[in-house]
């Protein structure tokens, strides 16, 4: 039977080390006839180990983990990124239509250049202790809306599927939470037939879901202008120009 391949590279590298390890020792014997000296120095050897094993675990590896995850944290930015160029600020900005209160947050949600670190920390602050309702009760705007939001997200559902898919997401629980919720409202949508006649119960029920994408939206939201923020100016200037809560917001640059 063929044991190698039940061994990686580690442990044969492991057991090879040990081997040229043992080799050196017998060699330093031979060439010096010190068995005395040869014992003191592996004593020394085996003294030191434990704050070699402390300095590898500790320093090395931490630097290691540090650099992986920031390198995580950039590609998992990246795909927020191209969630809200997809989908993400579109939907946003259709929702907010039916927020009767957005005057009480909007001057939480009015970002500029001049925005630092505390200010987000305040507006996600106020975002979160907000109770969200929005006017999706059967008139006809709210008919259009939920209409359109099917055919929106069913035509984005590869996409959709392909973040859920994207390993670099697991680490990020809210932005995955906000992903399954955009998923339940489209599986909601699509097992209704015709949405243009449902008891306001129902519809009711449909406002239900579109608020819990509401909320979950917002706060991603706040945290990816954040990242523009520190991280690309010119990204973020074009964020801000796009703001969906800026009624006087244009892309246009006017001196």
């Amino acid at each position: 039977m063929n044991m190698s391949k039940y061994f990686g590279w580690k442990v044969k590298l492991g057991i090879f080390l040990i081997f040229l390890s043992a080799l050196l020792y017998v060699a330093n014997y031979l060439i010096f006839h010190d068995l005395h000296g040869v014992f003191f120095y592996i004593g020394i050897d085996t003294a030191f180990l434990p704050i070699e094993i402390l300095f590898v675990v500790l320093v090395i590896e931490n630097a290691i983990s540090s650099r992986e995850k920031k390198q995580m944290m950039e590609k998992m930015n990246m795909v927020i990124g191209v969630f809200f160029s997809e989908v993400g600020t579109d939907l946003l900005g259709a929702i907010t239509k039916f927020d009767p209160d957005t005057e009480h947050i909007k001057d939480d949600l009015l970002i500029s250049n001049v925005w630092s670190e505390k200010d987000f920390k305040n507006a996600r602050k106020t975002i979160k202790q907000f109770d969200y309702t929005l006017n999706i009760n059967g008139d006809s705007e709210s008919i259009e809306f939920l209409i359109n939001a099917k055919k929106f997200l069913v035509n984005r559902r590869k996409f959709l599927l392909a973040l859920l898919e994207n390993p670099n997401l697991l680490e990020h629980e809210t932005f995955t939470e906000l992903l399954w919720a955009v998923f339940h409202l489209m599986e909601e949508l699509e097992n209704r037939d015709n949405i243009s006649k449902l008891p306001k119960s129902d519809y009711n029920h449909l406002s239900g879901d579109v608020v819990r994408i509401y909320s979950f939206l917002i706060l991603e939201w706040l945290q990816y202008m954040e990242h523009l923020m520190n991280n690309y100016p010119y990204l973020f200037s074009l964020a801000i120009r796009t703001n969906p809560f800026d009624p006087q917001s244009q892309v246009e640059i006017s001196e």
